[in-house]
């Protein structure tokens, strides 16, 4: 029990002050990690309807999954959407955080809030606006109009990551390559963008998964040949109770942890 007497920080607070918030850390987590642990098994289950914990194993719901040409085509979309929103999203995220950091302009901050604005309203009321929208434009239940509206989504997130990596960033390195024939360009690509890339990997994942998990915007603007999974789990759900939501939440939980453990293995910084 000696590490209770610790520090548990550069202060001299000790790991026994910090105690409650290391219970309540735990609890969180629990709260937070107690769903998974309780879907993923109920994927298993060979009964016809959600049930925990389940009687019987099967791997019927992940067959009745793959083989389904409606759930087929709804991962297929919104795969699709959320790689075109994460190429879309990353590169104008990088360029805007990028471009309000080295910039001195007074309306600096008023543009990165606006920015940033689609994390402060809520999803529905964008999910309003784009639906009007794109009754106009005539995008509604296409590709590129779940891509659009989930790219605003995902923006935000790309900007506040990539921005609060460069201000940590010492720009001066990048000036001296200025200062030697390198156009801001190269010596962006060269010298600041390998130094965040941590951040731009990280954005990027953000980006994939805010669309790929995306339902709200879907329900409004995406349907018939491109309708996404989310959008199609939400209305199994609104229907009947399917169990191949269980195995396909499963799949998106694994899905989603593989590229948080990649982002770490590629995008952490070398020696």
């Amino acid at each position: 029990m000696n590490w209770l007497k610790q520090p548990a920080s550069d202060t001299q607070v000790t790991h026994g002050q910090r105690l409650w918030l290391y219970a309540f850390a735990v609890i969180v987590m629990f709260l937070l990690v107690a769903p998974t642990l309780i879907v993923m098994p109920m994927s298993f289950s060979g009964s016809q309807y959600l049930e925990f914990p389940p009687r019987e194993w099967s791997l019927r719901w992940y067959e009745n999954y793959f083989s389904s040409v409606a759930w087929m085509d709804a991962t297929r979309t919104s795969l699709l959407a959320a790689c075109f929103t994460m190429l879309v999203a990353t590169p104008v995220g990088v360029a805007a955080a990028y471009g309000l950091s080295v910039s001195k302009h007074p309306l600096g901050r008023f543009v990165f809030l606006l920015l940033i604005t689609p994390i402060m309203i809520p999803v529905i009321l964008i999910a309003i606006g784009a639906f009007y929208a794109y009754v106009q434009l005539k995008m509604v239940n296409t590709l590129s109009g779940l891509v659009v509206a989930h790219t605003i989504l995902a923006l935000p997130l790309v900007l506040i990551v990539v921005s609060s990596a460069l201000k940590s960033y010492d720009m001066s390195q990048e000036m001296a390559a200025r200062s030697l024939g390198a156009s801001r360009f190269k010596a962006f690509m060269l010298i600041t963008l390998p130094q965040i890339r941590f951040s731009v990997i990280t954005a990027a994942l953000l980006s994939f998964l805010t669309s790929f998990d995306e339902v709200i915007v879907a329900l409004f603007v995406s349907g018939g040949d491109h309708s996404t999974l989310t959008r199609n789990m939400f209305n199994a759900l609104r229907d009947q109770i399917d169990p191949t939501i269980a195995a396909i939440s499963t799949i998106m939980i694994v899905i989603s942890s593989a590229m948080l453990v990649m982002a770490q293995v590629f995008g952490k910084p070398r020696d």
